[in-house]
């Protein structure tokens, strides 16, 4: 089946402590149905040294959100469903209030 969401399409947030705020999908995970959204679900992380960071500490980063919780963002930012259309002879994805390919 089709992908819905992708990388680099963005986002609303429909429920959480993020709800209503919106951002850039930057991973998708789809065997979890989950995605990881540009500075949203922000957590904190402690971590330990290594040869990368030698510093470690306390570092944010965003954890992923279930993907029945975020929809596509349509023209007017605004959460959308997506559908599927065929465009000559390539299947689009489109959003549904507002008609426009995405």
């Amino acid at each position: 089946m089709a992908a819905k969401i992708k990388k680099g399409d963005r986002v609303v947030v429909l429920t959480g402590k993020d709800k209503g705020r919106t951002g850039a999908v930057l991973k998708v995970l789809p065997t979890e149905n989950r995605v990881v959204v540009e500075g949203l679900n922000m957590v904190q992380r402690h971590t330990r040294p290594t040869q990368a960071d030698p510093q470690g500490g306390i570092k944010n980063k965003e954890a992923s959100i279930h993907l029945s919780n975020v929809a596509i963002a349509d023209a007017n930012g605004k959460a959308s469903r997506v559908g599927f259309k065929i465009e000559g002879d390539k299947k689009v994805r489109f959003a549904k209030t507002t008609g426009d390919v995405i």
